[in-house]
C-alpha cells in the first residue's frame, strides 16, 4: 500500500476512535453520572386495586313476584387522598403564577408542603377546589363538610367517599366525560336495593345497611395497602335480608387500574367482574299478603299470620303499624328515623313474632294436652266461677254453663272447664304438651328477634322465678292464657294449623328455597326448605277421634248458636275457630285487652290457618273474628279470580284507639246471631293483674341503620 493511502487510513481510524470515545463518554455521563437526573424525568405509572361489591340477590314470593331487587345507582365518589394530591399541584401552580400572595392566602398554600394531609386540608381541598369545578359542570348539591372530615379520619384513602348517589342518567353522562379533569373524582354505577311494593312485607323482608369500618378485611388494612380502594357490600340488618345474608350477598369483583404520574387512569390492567348473589324465594303469597295488610289497617296495632296447615308455610305475615324498607336505602334521614322511633306504636317491631298474653286461644293446646293424656271425655259442671283459696276466677257467663264436654267447652269458651281440666292434668303434662306444639320456644322460622313466649312452670319460668312453685291458681290461669302466659301470633296460628291437619305440628317456614346461578347462568337450587313435621300427635298416642273432638269444638264455635266465633262464619265455606280476649293490665282505671281469633278453613281439607291479634280490642269475636272473616272472604274471592292485582303499599302509623267491635256490612253477615256473646277478658280477679307484666314484651330494639349525613347547607340539586 502506498504511503499516502496508509496515512489516510490512519487518520480515518483515528477519527472513528475519537467518535466512539466521545460517544462512550457521553453514554457514561448519561447512564452513570447523570442517571438519577434522567430517571426522575421518566413518567411514572402505578397501579390501584379497586374492590367492587357484587349485587345482592333478589327476594321473590312463592309465585316469583319480585319483592326486593337492585337498580342502577349513578354515583360520584371522592378518592380523598387523590384529591389532595391534585389540589396540592393546583396550589403550587398558583404560587408559581402569583409570587405576591396575600397574607390570607398563606394558610391555603400550606397544603402544598410535603406532609400528610389532615381532615381540615381534605375538607379545604373539596370545598375550595372540587365543588366549584363540579358546579362549573352544571352539577351541584348539598355540602357535607363534617361528614367528609369524619370519613377521611376514619378511612384515610382506603375508602372512597360517596358524595352523590342520586344522579340521573343524563347527569352521569355529563360528568363522566369530564371527571378526568378533577383528579380523585370518579363516577360509577353501583347496585342499589329497591323494594318495589313499599311497605307490603317490610317486617318479613327487612332492609339493608351500608357496610362499616369493622367489615373491612385485613387484606385491605395497613399502610402496605395504600394503593387499594375498598368498596364494601351492603349487609342485611333485619328480616330475611339478615337471616339469608350469606346467600343474598354477591361475590366481589376486582379492577386494577394503571395511573400515570398525574394520577390519571391510562389503562385497565386486570378486571374480574362481580357476581350477583343468590335468589331467595319466600313462602308468602303477595296477593294474600296484600289482602291481610289492607284488612289490618282497620285497627291501630296488631298482627295477623296466614299459614298453609299442610306444610307449615307462612303465606302472609302482617304487623301493624308498618314501615317502608325503601326509607332505609341507601341511608335513612335522621328525621325519618326519628319519626319511626318516636312513634309509640313501634312500627319497626314485628308483632307477629312478639309475645302477648294469649287469652282463651290457650284452651286449644290445653285441649290437646287432654287428648295426649286420655282426658277428652272429661266433663265439668260450670257454676260461673272457680275458687282457688282467696282467688276467684269467673267465667264470662257469670251464671254458669252447666255441665259441659270438651267439645262444648271449646265452642262456648268456658273458663271453669279448662281450669278444672288443667288441675286434673297437672303442670308437667300441660307444659310438655304445650312444648310439643311449639309454645315456650322459638319456632326456628328464618326471622330475627323471634320471641319464644313464656309458659308458667317451664324450665325458663323456674330460672326466672327460683324457688317458686306452681299453685292451683297459677295452673288455672295458664290453661286459659292469662297472667304469666305469653305466646306469639305465629305460635297461636301454628296450633290451629296442627288441629286443622289432624295432629301434625309443622315447623313454620318463611323461606321456601334458595337459588343460585351455575356456570351457564341458569338458576339451580342451592337450598331447599322442605316441610318438617316437628311433632306428630299420633305418635304421642292421640287418635283421630280425639283430634276430631277438638276440631268439632272449633267448628261449633263458628257455626252453632252459643259459639264465641260466629262472626267468622262465611256463606259457602265452613270455618272452624277459637276466640280469645286477654286482659293485659290497667291503663288508668280501665282494663286493656288483646283480642284474638285463630282459625282454619275450609273445615274439610283445610288450606288456610289464620291468626289475628288486635291490641286494645275488647272482644275476640267482635274484633279479631270479624277481621278473620274479611281475610277469608277476600282470599276465597282471590281464588275465584277476583282481586289478584298486587299494588304498592304505603306506610301506616297505627294508633291507640280502643275497638269494641268491627262492623260487618249487612250483606256480608253469615253468622247465626249478631250477639257479641263470648269471653270479655275481665274474668280474672283484679288481684292477679300486675302492672309489671305488659301486653307486649318487645323483642330486641331495632338495630341502628345507616343514617344519612346532615348537609352543611341546602343547595340547588341539579
Amino acid at each position: 500500500m502506498e504511503p499516502k493511502y496508509r496515512i489516510r487510513l490512519y487518520l480515518l481510524t483515528a477519527l472513528i476512535l475519537m467518535g466512539c470515545g466521545t460517544l462512550l463518554s457521553r453514554l457514561y455521563e448519561f447512564q452513570i453520572d447523570r442517571r438519577a437526573q434522567f430517571v426522575a424525568k421518566i413518567p411514572i405509572t402505578h397501579t390501584v386495586e379497586i374492590r367492587e361489591p357484587g349485587a345482592r340477590g333478589r327476594i321473590v314470593d312463592r309465585n316469583g313476584v319480585v319483592l326486593a331487587r337492585n337498580r342502577r345507582s349513578y354515583e360520584i365518589v371522592f378518592n380523598l387522598e387523590d384529591i389532595y394530591v391534585g389540589y396540592k399541584e393546583y396550589k403550587k401552580s398558583l404560587a408559581d403564577e402569583n409570587e405576591d400572595i396575600d397574607q390570607d392566602e398563606k394558610p391555603l398554600l400550606a397544603v402544598a408542603k410535603n406532609k400528610a394531609p389532615d381532615e381540615e386540608m381534605i375538607v379545604e381541598a373539596v370545598r375550595e377546589w372540587v365543588i366549584p369545578q363540579l358546579e362549573s359542570f352544571g352539577l351541584s348539591g348539598q355540602r357535607y363538610t363534617k361528614d367528609i372530615g369524619t370519613h377521611y379520619k376514619t378511612y384515610r384513602g382506603l375508602v372512597p367517599y360517596r358524595y352523590r348517589q342520586d344522579l340521573t342518567a343524563e347527569q352521569f353522562a355529563k360528568i363522566a366525560v369530564r371527571s378526568h379533569e378533577i383528579p380523585g373524582v370518579e363516577v360509577r354505577v353501583m347496585p342499589r336495593r329497591v323494594y318495589p311494593y313499599g311497605a307490603l312485607a317490610g317486617h318479613i323482608i327487612g332492609y339493608v345497611k351500608q357496610w362499616e369500618k369493622g367489615d373491612i378485611p385485613d387484606e385491605y388494612r395497613g399502610s402496605q395497602n395504600k394503593n387499594k380502594h375498598f368498596q364494601g357490600d351492603a349487609k342485611g340488618l333485619t328480616g330475611v335480608e339478615f337471616t339469608t345474608d350469606e346467600f343474598l350477598k354477591g361475590k366481589a369483583g376486582k379492577r386494577i387500574l394503571v395511573r400515570n404520574e398525574r394520577n390519571k387512569v391510562i389503562a385497565t390492567e386486570d378486571y374480574q367482574p362481580a357476581r350477583e348473589g343468590a335468589e331467595v324465594q319466600l313462602t308468602i303469597d303477595s296477593r294474600i299478603q296484600l289482602i291481610v295488610a289492607n284488612v289490618m289497617r282497620l285497627i291501630g296495632r296488631g298482627a295477623a299470620v296466614v299459614m298453609d296447615p299442610n306444610t307449615g308455610e307462612v303465606l302472609a305475615m302482617v304487623s301493624v303499624p308498618n314501615f317502608d324498607p325503601n326509607d332505609f336505602i341507601p341511608a335513612i334521614t335522621e328525621h325519618r328515623f326519628s319519626e319511626y322511633n318516636t312513634n309509640r306504636a313501634r312500627p319497626l317491631i314485628n308483632r307477629a313474632i312478639g309475645r302477648y298474653i294469649p287469652g282463651s286461644t290457650f284452651k286449644l293446646p290445653t285441649a290437646i294436652a287432654a287428648a295426649c293424656h286420655e282426658k277428652t271425655n272429661f266433663w265439668h259442671n260450670c257454676l260461673g266461677f272457680s275458687q282457688f283459696g282467696k282467688t276467684k276466677i269467673r267465667c264470662w257467663k257469670t251464671y254458669g254453663h252447666g255441665s259441659l264436654s270438651l267439645t262444648d267447652s271449646i265452642q262456648r269458651s268456658c273458663n271453669p272447664f279448662f281450669m278444672s281440666l288443667a288441675g286434673t292434668l297437672g303442670s308437667k303434662a300441660m307444659i310438655s304438651t304445650f312444648e310439643l306444639v311449639g309454645f315456650g320456644k322459638k319456632s326456628g322460622i328464618l326471622l330475627p328477634s323471634e320471641d319464644p313466649g313464656f309458659l308458667p312452670g317451664s324450665d325458663t319460668w323456674r330460672r326466672e322465678y327460683p324457688g317458686a312453685s306452681i299453685t292451683r291458681a297459677t295452673l288455672a290461669q295458664f290453661a286459659i292464657g292469662q297472667s304469666q302466659s305469653l305466646a306469639t301470633p305465629l305460635q297461636v296460628c301454628s296450633v290451629a294449623a296442627t288441629i286443622a291437619n289432624g295432629g301434625k305440628y309443622y315447623q313454620p317456614r318463611i323461606v321456601r328455597r334458595i337459588l343460585g346461578a351455575d356456570s351457564k347462568g341458569e338458576l339451580q337450587v342451592l337450598k331447599e326448605n322442605i316441610p318438617i313435621v316437628k311433632t306428630n300427635l299420633m305418635d304421642e298416642g292421640v287418635s283421630k277421634a280425639e283430634m276430631d273432638i277438638i276440631r268439632l269444638g272449633m267448628w261449633k264455635a263458628v257455626n252453632e248458636l252459643g259459639g264465641t266465633a260466629t262472626k267468622v262464619a262465611l256463606e259457602d265455606v265452613f270455618v272452624a275457630a277459637k276466640t280469645g280476649t286477654a286482659q293485659t293490665g290497667k291503663t288508668n282505671i280501665e282494663h286493656t285487652h288483646n283480642a284474638w281469633t285463630t282459625s282454619f278453613a275450609p273445615f274439610e281439607n283445610p288450606r288456610y290457618s289464620i291468626c289475628v291479634m288486635v291490641e286494645n280490642g275488647k272482644s275476640g269475636g267482635a274484633v279479631a273474628g270479624v277481621l278473620s272473616q274479611r281475610i277469608y272472604r277476600e282470599i276465597f274471592n282471590m281464588e275465584a279470580g277476583l282481586n289478584t292485582r298486587i299494588t304498592r303499599l304505603g306506610t301506616y302509623a297505627g294508633n291507640f284507639d280502643a275497638f269494641e267491635k268491627i262492623e260487618i256490612p249487612e250483606g256480608e253477615i253469615y253468622s247465626l246471631t249478631n250477639n257479641d256473646e263470648g269471653e270479655t277478658g275481665d274474668e280474672i280477679d283484679d288481684v292477679l293483674l300486675r302492672e309489671e307484666q305488659p301486653a307486649l314484651v318487645t323483642p330486641n330494639q331495632p338495630l341502628l341503620p345507616s343514617i344519612a349525613p346532615t348537609p352543611d347547607q341546602e343547595a340547588d340539586s341539579n
